[in-house]
């Protein structure tokens, strides 16, 4: 071996691939072994800058290749063109090459690890385990001994774990001097995780949390809290998600301005489906980061990821200002212009995410195409430029989009291949995938939606007790995620039928909306609302909207404003307060927002479609608000429901869908949509249209005419062609949804008849729920006629409506403040301070009722109060004021700047 080849073969060992790069084009002359170690520094540099962004690896690696005959190179150069192949993926490649090399040289320590790890990557860890053995019998090395002790504690071999930690640790205690600082740090910090990992394996929790504690006393900031995020990400692999956070939590107390650890924090909340938690942690990293001057556009690209689905404007400007980030980076020998180009192209398809939830579909699509231009292989351009041609029905494009996933990210390729219905056709992929889906994550010990998406695939080979396990095993891993409490759901269900009685509507007659715009399709999940809604949709005077939140938004908003009055009331117990006025708001706003889905040159449409499923729990509000709205109600088999729900994973899981993941759920959320609706059809006899998911697939035109009478529109033959609709489908039947249509989901539960037995348990149970106790208003507004009154100076009238208010509910906000700012008014300070107090004691947020009681308290003579109040610090109170108000009035005619709240919601 020639001098240059014995330095640049030890920067391989160091692992200084930056050097190694660097010194393998200083050469005047490369000959073929130098050639293949430049290949192999090129290929480590790609793969650790690139894995983040889902890249391919680029040309120049195979370019630096071109030419070269293995055969002709020694047996080292060998060994390390077969690396080179495993950081290519090509590990067919590499094991052949060492293989044969192996005859030639069988004691090669190097060339035996190389072999294992492609054993490794083909699952076989077994047989790579006698080989890393023999490797570090023939020559010790610390990467070695750490992939060793990983294939123990897989397989755990926790006796051998041990014995290969303790033969590590004694290498490593001699040899460590004589590495670069970096690369020393980083081996330290595996052992120090391994070691971590060991005694999790062993159950050994307070042993490992007391060594954790004890190691913050000697170890520098980043060195510790890359520990702890590294123990969090081994608990939640062990599903203690809990756990992981209370770890985290602890770090934070060390080391409150530590970036990592909030966004860690941050995954582990969405991951839980605590969305507004973890866009407050990514906040707050993103404001630690840009305070520390360190780089802030990773966290604004997971935060851009975060918001895309709920919040798609804050996306848009997270992924505006990543794009501003990244424009103003320079190259340095820290960052190429490679790396630099690669954030912008991050950022690009985060925008495009945002333009396409944000329904901006061509200029998502322009904003992919022009990434995939510069960045062919980028994972995450592929996949979503796949997704939106699959909402866009635009399917063999996806399919082409997905294959070019699966060249790169085979786990990865094959899940969004399986979701497009194009499925693996050999078994060893199908068990290579099983495996890859089993590997613990941050999500848990298994992927779930990997499983699922094989459970489909299993399903389509007719091996349905495979698929039903693997269906059965992410549905468990889920529910650990979850907070879904079917208690507190079926008591909800009672409480709605409760609220929107027969007294309600007759004690409320003329005040909804007589608008026919909107119509409402909805049902149990998965029992074809879609199909319904394609069929209407394909009317020339019918315009399908999809899932619209429209109706729970307005929910939302009455919550929040029961909330903002501090009337200790909430949905649905409020309704019995809507008045005319009020309603006419709501329903103004809603028919606004309907109109908005409209395309342009709508001018013949008359009825917009809103298919949200779960809008069955939501009939009595739709029918206050639109007494002549037209509902149709879709059934199916419930078996056959469940079979589907129970096979889908849903964006939705931590909101409306939680109960799709266990079958006795789903057998309870079918009996309490049963009695549901029931109740409707009760209140609205014959208003509501029934159809059945099997009658529409077996006879389509008999069915489309009776909507299509029922809605009020003509007859028109196209409706049936469903496949040729051009609009978009964001539903978890953005597939099925662009074939004609067909019967073949008719009866599916009888492939799974024998694993039925918690479903049928769930829903034959009987139905039991706490008595429901609800306050009822004898009329609606009194809140808002009393603030009236007030504005008009009469307080008697104000008066008595606010103390009638409190007659029903004695801890309202608003009530006991406005009886409190009457009795000011009138000079009886004494009582009308005590209301106030009362009133704010409630609502402590709100800065205007604390202005009012400092004055009211400076003209009761107790200024000492009066500064008190004032001078409070409220911080973030104010700001959740500022997002929870929704309007405020100036000053009140009381001879000082005594203000209150809005009149209503609306």
């Amino acid at each position: 071996m020639t001098g240059s080849l014995t330095l640049l073969r030890r920067l391989v060992d160091m692992r200084e691939f930056d050097a190694l790069h660097e010194a393998c084009y200083s050469l005047p002359v490369i000959s073929p072994a130098e050639q293949v170690l430049l290949a192999l520094a090129q290929a480590h540099l790609a793969q650790a800058h690139l894995a983040q962004a889902h890249l391919g690896q680029p040309e120049a690696v195979r370019q630096a290749l071109a030419g070269l005959v293995p055969a002709a190179l020694e047996v080292d150069a060998r060994v390390d063109l077969a690396a080179v192949h495993l950081l290519l993926g090509e590990c067919d490649a590499a094991q052949a090459l060492l293989e044969a090399t192996r005859t030639e040289a069988p004691d090669h320590a190097l060339l035996l690890a190389r072999l294992a790890a492609c054993y490794v990557q083909r699952q076989r860890g077994e047989e790579a385990i006698p080989l890393y053995e023999c490797s570090l019998r023939l020559q010790p090395d610390v990467d070695v001994y750490q992939q060793l002790l990983r294939l123990h504690l897989q397989r755990e071999n926790l006796p051998q774990a041990e014995e290969t930690l303790a033969a590590a640790d004694l290498f490593w205690a001699g040899e460590r001097e004589h590495w670069p600082a970096p690369q020393a740090a980083l081996h330290d910090q595996q052992l120090r995780g391994l070691r971590l990992e060991l005694w999790l394996a062993r159950d050994d929790n307070a042993r490992a949390e007391t060594w954790l504690e004890s190691r913050h006393a000697e170890l520098a900031e980043d060195d510790y809290c890359g520990l702890l995020t590294g123990y969090a990400q081994r608990l939640a692999e062990r599903g203690r998600h809990a756990q992981a956070e209370d770890a985290l939590r602890r770090g934070l107390r060390y080391y409150p301005e530590q970036p990592d650890l909030y966004q860690q924090q941050a995954e582990l909340a969405e991951l839980q489906g605590r969305l507004p938690q973890a866009i407050s942690l990514l906040h707050r990293a993103i404001h630690l980061a840009g305070q520390q001057q360190n780089k802030t556009l990773p966290l604004r690209l997971k935060l851009a990821s975060v918001a895309t689905q709920g919040h798609p404007a804050l996306a848009r400007q997270m992924a505006e200002q990543a794009i501003e980030e990244a424009g103003a980076l320079t190259p340095s020998p820290a960052m190429d212009a490679g790396q630099i180009g690669q954030w912008l192209a991050q950022a690009q398809v985060a925008l495009a995410g945002a333009d396409a939830q944000e329904q901006h579909y061509s200029g998502a699509e322009a904003r992919y195409l022009e990434v995939l231009q510069a960045y062919p292989h980028l994972v995450p351009a592929l996949q979503g430029l796949g997704q939106l041609y699959m909402q866009l029905g635009r399917i063999d494009e996806a399919v082409g989009l997905f294959e070019q996933v699966l060249a790169v990210d085979p786990a990865r390729g094959h899940a969004a291949l399986i979701n497009a219905r194009r499925f693996p056709q050999d078994d060893e992929t199908l068990i290579r995938l099983e495996t890859l889906a089993r590997r613990p994550g941050l999500s848990g010990p298994v992927q779930p939606g990997l499983l699922l998406q094989l459970a489909a695939a299993w399903e389509k080979r007719k091996d349905y007790t495979i698929a039903f396990t693997l269906a059965n095993d992410a549905n468990a891993a889920s529910r650990a995620l979850l907070r879904y409490d079917p208690v507190s759901h079926r008591q909800g269900s009672a409480r709605i039928r409760h609220a929107f009685s027969r007294s309600l509507y007759e004690h409320r007659v003329g005040i909804g909306n007589d608008s026919t715009l909107p119509v409402f399709v909805l049902g149990m999940p998965r029992s074809g609302t879609t199909l319904v809604e394609q069929i209407l949709a394909g009317h020339s005077q019918i315009h399908g909207a999809g899932e619209l939140g429209v109706i729970p938004s307005t929910i939302a908003r009455l919550e929040r404003w029961e909330r903002h009055t501090g009337s200790g009331r909430h949905y649905p117990d409020c309704v019995d307060d809507l008045s005319a006025d009020v309603v006419a708001g709501i329903t103004a706003s809603l028919l606004k927002e309907l109109r908005e889905t409209l395309p342009e040159n709508a001018s013949e449409v008359r009825h917009v479609v809103d298919k949200l499923p779960h809008n069955f729990e939501n009939i009595g509000l739709i029918k206050l608000l639109f007494p002549n709205a037209r509902i149709i109600s879709v059934r199916r088999d419930p078996r056959d429901i469940a079979i589907s729900n129970y096979f889908t994973d849903y964006a939705a899981r931590h909101g409306g869908m939680g109960f799709a993941y266990d079958l006795r759920w789903i057998g309870e959320q079918l009996a309490d949509h049963n009695l549901m609706m029931h109740h409707w059809n009760q209140l609205f006899p014959g208003d509501i249209l029934e159809v059945r998911y099997e009658d529409v697939v077996s006879e389509p035109e008999r069915e489309a005419r009776r909507m299509l009478e029922y809605v009020g529109v003509q007859w028109e033959p196209q409706v049936l062609d469903t496949s040729e609709l051009n609009r978009p489908v964001k539903t978890a039947s953005v597939w099925q949804v662009r074939q004609p249509i067909y019967q073949t989901a008719r009866e599916r539960w009888r492939r799974y008849a024998d694993f039925l037995s918690p479903l049928i348990a769930g829903t034959n149970a009987k139905i039991v729920h706490e008595p429901i106790e609800m306050v009822s208003l004898p009329v609606p507004g009194m809140q808002t006629d009393g603030i009236a009154h007030y504005r008009q100076g009469k307080l008697d009238e104000a008066e008595m409506l606010f103390r009638r208010l409190l007659h029903h509910v004695p801890e309202h906000a608003t009530a006991h403040f406005m009886v409190g700012l009457i009795c000011v008014r009138k000079g009886h300070l004494a009582d009308g301070i005590a209301h106030m107090e009362k009133g704010h004691q409630a609502c402590p947020w709100n800065v205007n009722w604390r202005r009012d009681l400092a004055q009211a308290y400076e003209l009761a003579e107790q200024p000492e109060k009066a500064q008190m109040l004032r001078g409070r610090h409220v911080g973030m109170d104010d700001r959740v004021m500022s997002v929870i108000d929704i309007d405020q009035d100036d000053a009140l005619p009381l001879g000082y700047s005594i203000r209150t709240s809005a009149t209503a919601p609306f």
